[in-house]
């Protein structure tokens, strides 16, 4: 595992991280406690250091498991794993959100992870509003002053919002939709983040699975999957599940890009790297990126997810080809804010 250090977090973190969205099963189908457990084990024993959560991820349930996780470790190693939850959908969305809340839901964060202070709270895909008016920056910053929080940052769906909270000045991290098929970050954010030493934490590096390269149009997710009931946006921003492009389209695009990316039709390379290896070798080629949190809804996923760390980057005619196969033929596809 190798570690990428973003000024304004002061913290060199692993460049794959882990999403805990599937831990508490939320949104993806039911995970046994147990098996959370050990993803959590796993992940830890194969160098990752960067755990992302959120309050609303099983109401609680996945914060709790990360203290209860965080507490078989020693000391010292519970230290060096740094911790991000986010607020915003669990209460107060869309419109009544305050100081005191926040202050509720972080100290709430804070007793559930068994910890004394929180790494990193990030505003949880707040209304956009809400960052224009900047009161939101203002509270997170207060609950930094009194010790509750080290830093704070934004998940956010567009790359006009990541543009509205980098002009904030004192915004620590930014966590935005990143992958083969959503490439819109390149064109701005990217550099005025690295220019100001803001940390890029890459959620759905897989578009929700797509590109590991293993769905097929008759693929079925059970009814408890966001991949089944979201796949349209009917619960929340439709980009957050299979990148916003309709999935028998993503499906079809994901076969176009095997050769592209160079794996074969059953998603391997010559080396024995997979396509999500190398779709998230793909993403840590850009040197703005901090970390990369791809979930894991078992403990062998988990060992998978590491190895983009090891990879060799991908060739200038391969990132070339890439982004031209997103400018012609996927963009035009990707619905919901971007």
């Amino acid at each position: 595992m190798k570690y990428r250090l973003a000024s304004r977090l002061a913290t060199p973190v692993s460049e794959i991280g882990l999403g805990c969205w599937q831990i508490g099963s939320a949104g993806w189908g039911t995970i046994p406690d147990d098996v959370s457990q050990n993803i959590l084990q796993t992940s830890i024993v194969n160098g990752v250091t960067f755990v992302d959560t959120a309050d609303v991820y099983g109401a609680g349930k996945s914060e709790s498991l990360i203290g209860t996780f965080l507490k078989t470790l020693p000391t010292e190693k519970q230290k060096s794993i740094f911790v991000a939850s986010k607020l915003g959908r669990l209460k107060g969305f869309p419109d009544a959100y305050s100081y005191d809340l926040f202050r509720e839901c972080t100290l709430a964060t804070i007793e559930r992870l068994g910890r004394d202070s929180l790494d990193l709270q990030q505003l949880h895909c707040v209304p956009p509003k809400a960052l224009k008016e900047g009161k939101v920056f203002d509270w997170l910053g207060k609950l930094k002053s009194q010790g509750l929080i080290r830093h704070y940052g934004a998940s956010i769906e567009s790359d006009e919002e990541a543009m509205t909270c980098l002009k904030h000045g004192n915004v620590d991290s930014l966590q935005i939709i990143f992958n083969i098929f959503r490439q819109k970050p390149l064109e701005e954010v990217f550099a005025l983040a690295k220019e100001k030493g803001v940390a890029i934490i890459v959620r759905l590096p897989l578009a929700s699975g797509l590109l590991a390269g293993k769905y097929s149009k008759a693929t079925k997710f059970p009814a408890d999957d966001h991949r089944n009931f979201n796949r349209d946006g009917a619960h929340f921003n439709v980009g957050e599940t299979f990148a916003g492009i309709p999935f028998e389209k993503a499906v079809e695009l994901t076969d176009r890009l095997k050769p592209l990316i160079g794996v074969n039709a059953d998603s391997t390379a010559t080396g024995g790297a997979t396509m999500a290896d190398l779709s998230m070798r793909w993403i840590l080629d850009h040197d703005a990126v901090t970390t990369v949190i791809p979930g894991a809804s078992k403990a062998a996923q988990a060992t998978s997810n590491v190895r983009a760390s090891e990879l060799p980057a991908l060739s200038r005619d391969q990132h070339a080809r890439l982004r031209d196969f997103y400018a012609k033929e996927v963009k035009s596809h990707i619905r919901g804010p971007y």
